[in-house]
């Protein structure tokens, strides 16, 4: 499967378990996480989309921990 299509399924996933999710494409901080999820009772969630062999940056790992520290979930889902 493509980031693309792992993107696409992880999303509507989320929709059928009653989050609002974002996709995000360009925010005012580089390597924040592709997908951002809310919901009302779970709160929010950050999801790094990438293949099975997908590389994950420094930049990206970063956020994901800068992100945790905030008590948010951040995740890498590989399809």
């Amino acid at each position: 499967m493509t980031e693309q299509q792992i993107q696409t399924k992880k999303i509507k996933e989320l929709e059928a378990d009653g989050y609002f999710v974002l996709k995000l494409i360009k925010t005012n901080k580089n390597g924040i996480p592709d997908v951002l999820a809310l919901h009302p009772e779970y709160g929010i969630e950050f999801y790094e989309i990438k293949t099975k062999k997908g590389r994950v940056s420094k930049l990206q790992e970063y956020r994901l921990k800068e992100l945790r520290q905030y008590g948010f979930t951040a995740e890498i889902h590989r399809g």
